[in-house]
C-alpha cells in the first residue's frame, strides 16, 4: 500500500514538475518574461495552482539548459547573453545548421518539400505580426534540418534555437519588414529542391550569420535595435 501511495506521489509530481517547465519555457521563448525579469516560484506554483517544490525544481532544469540564471538575494532570473555568446550561438548554429540542410539535400523527398513549401507559405501569411513570423520561421529551420534524419545533430539545433529566441523576439519587434528574409528561404528552398548539398549548405550558413551583425547591436534594457534593418532574421 505505501509503494502504491509513493508511485502514485512521483507520477503527480513529475507531472507537476513538467508543467511547471513548459509553462515557464513557454513564456520565456515567446518573451513574455524578458531577459533579467525575476521568477517567483511562489508566484508561478500559485498561479498553476501546484506547491512550490515542483516549480523549484522546473527552474532548476531551465538553468541548466540556459534558459534562467540563479544569483545569491535574486533567485531565478531569465538570462540575457553577453554579445560573445550570441555570436557564439549563431556561428554554431551556422555550423550545424548548414551540416544538417547539406545531409537533408540528398535524402529530400518530395512530401519533405511539400511540408516546407507550406511552411514557407505560413511565414509569408503571418509576415504582419512579428510574433507568429517567429514561430513559424523556426519551424521552418528544424522542418529543413529534420530531413537529416540525424536526431543528436537536431537535439543540438533546437537547443541552440531555444536559448536565442527570447532575444530574436525582442529584435524582430523593431524590424520594419520581413520580406527580404522570404527571400533568402525561398533560395534555400530552391537549392534543396536541386538536391544541391553544397549550395544549400552555403545559403543557410550565411543566412545565420549574417543576422549577426544586427542583433549583436547595442541593446537597451527592454529593445533590441538593429544596426541596419534589412539584415535578415535567422
Amino acid at each position: 500500500m505505501l509503494m502504491q501511495r509513493s508511485s502514485s506521489f512521483e507520477s503527480t509530481h513529475s507531472t507537476a514538475q513538467e508543467e511547471a517547465y513548459q509553462h515557464i519555457r513557454h513564456a520565456i521563448r515567446m518573451g513574455l518574461q524578458r531577459p533579467g525579469a525575476r521568477l517567483v516560484p511562489e508566484e508561478i506554483a500559485s498561479a498553476l495552482g501546484m506547491s512550490r517544490m515542483p516549480v523549484r525544481e522546473a527552474l532548476n532544469r531551465l538553468a541548466a539548459e540556459g534558459l534562467i540564471v540563479m544569483r545569491p538575494n535574486r533567485g531565478a532570473v531569465v538570462r540575457d547573453l553577453t554579445e560573445k555568446e550570441v555570436r557564439e550561438v549563431f556561428e554554431m548554429r551556422a555550423v550545424l545548421e548548414g551540416l544538417a540542410a547539406a545531409m537533408a539535400a540528398r535524402r529530400v523527398s518530395a512530401d519533405d518539400i511539400h511540408d516546407l513549401e507550406q511552411i514557407l507559405a505560413r511565414m509569408q501569411r503571418s509576415a504582419a505580426n512579428t510574433s507568429d513570423w517567429i514561430t513559424v520561421h523556426r519551424q521552418f529551420h528544424e522542418r529543413l534540418c529534420a530531413v537529416s534524419d540525424a536526431p543528436r545533430l537536431m537535439h543540438q539545433i533546437s537547443a541552440l534555437h531555444s536559448v536565442i529566441e527570447p532575444l530574436m523576439r525582442i529584435w524582430m519587434e523593431a524590424r520594419p519588414s520581413v520580406d527580404y528574409v522570404q527571400d533568402v528561404h525561398r533560395e534555400i528552398l530552391a537549392a534543396l529542391k536541386l538536391g544541391d548539398a553544397e549550395g544549400v549548405e552555403a545559403l543557410v550558413r550565411a543566412h545565420i550569420l549574417r543576422t549577426i551583425a544586427g542583433i549583436t547591436a547595442p541593446r537597451s534594457a527592454n529593445t533590441a535595435h538593429p544596426a541596419n534593418p534589412a539584415t535578415p532574421a535567422a
